[in-house]
């Protein structure tokens, strides 16, 4: 039996337990994006190797569309029209009002604490005092969750960061907001599958770029789409260290629209437009 038959048998089973364990906390739909590499027992398998193919018809109703909105903020719109910014700070590049916002707290140009009261979901990667933000909930036909890391500034903050996953159309789409350090294996289990994953790629005032390396390695995501841009060297730096296992594309249109159809065999550093433009500095 080969690996991936493996893995989508052992994934369902996961995904069936998980869903029977939430029991009172509100039914929680299950995650089809979870990994199960550890389960093989192999522990250089990539999470990727984790995912399994949903059979779709080349029809838009499976395609997200996917636009760079400005330091570490893409909008991710969904095949039924629900629209996502991540590490939202109040603004956009496009006029356009989400449904959902996902912030972290790491510096103001990553939250705002006064986002539009017409934003209908605004999702906190930190929890409040001893609390650890926790989120996982359909919107719509895009079902959101986290996973948090540790926010290092001038002291560790556990669990301060979140790491957003949005499941829409088969995809697995993942954002690691200002992650500042490797993560361990209980994290790349709660991840799972990624097909989409964004990433800073400031070499600096999140991870280096050694780490990033890494943790796309492991991942091997896709599709991977650069953020938090923070000088002129920061983006042929970051190229330079993931070498020739991914590829490089540069997309002309403003918004990448992509599904399990079209994903990229190798995995493949995506460029949009507006990616390479650097942001204020962070506060």
């Amino acid at each position: 039996m080969s690996r991936l038959i493996v893995a989508a048998v052992l994934l369902f089973g996961y995904a069936t337990a998980s869903w029977a364990q939430s029991g009172s906390t509100a039914n929680r739909i299950p995650s089809t994006c979870f990994a199960v590499a550890q389960n093989l027992h192999d522990n250089d398998l990539p999470v990727h190797f984790a995912s399994f193919t949903v059979p779709v018809n080349n029809d838009a109703k499976y395609e997200v569309a996917i636009s760079y909105q400005g330091h570490s903020t893409y909008l991710i719109e969904s095949p039924t029209g629900v629209k996502i910014a991540t590490d939202f700070a109040g603004w956009l590049a496009d006029p356009v009002t989400p449904d959902v916002v996902t912030m972290n707290q790491a510096h103001s140009s990553h939250y705002t604490n006064y986002p539009d009261p017409k934003i209908q979901h605004v999702l906190r990667g930190w929890g409040e005092g001893t609390d650890i933000a926790e989120h996982h909930q359909m919107v719509g036909d895009v079902l959101i969750r986290n996973v948090t890391t540790d926010l290092m500034r001038l002291q560790v903050q556990p669990d301060g960061n979140s790491i957003f996953i949005f499941e829409v159309a088969g995809l697995c789409v993942g954002h690691l907001g200002h992650l500042h350090h490797r993560l361990s294996e209980d994290h790349y289990t709660k991840i799972g599958r990624l097909d989409v994953v964004m990433v800073a790629v400031d070499g600096g005032l999140t991870m280096t770029h050694l780490g990033a390396k890494e943790i796309l390695e492991r991942l091997r995501s896709s599709v991977v789409l650069p953020m938090h841009v923070r000088s002129y060297d920061a983006m042929p730096n970051f190229l330079s260290y993931l070498g020739s296992d991914f590829a490089v594309q540069k997309v002309r249109e403003n918004k990448l629209r992509l599904s399990l159809r079209n994903l990229p065999k190798r995995p493949t550093v995506m460029l949009l437009p507006g990616v390479d433009n650097y942001s204020p500095p962070e506060e």
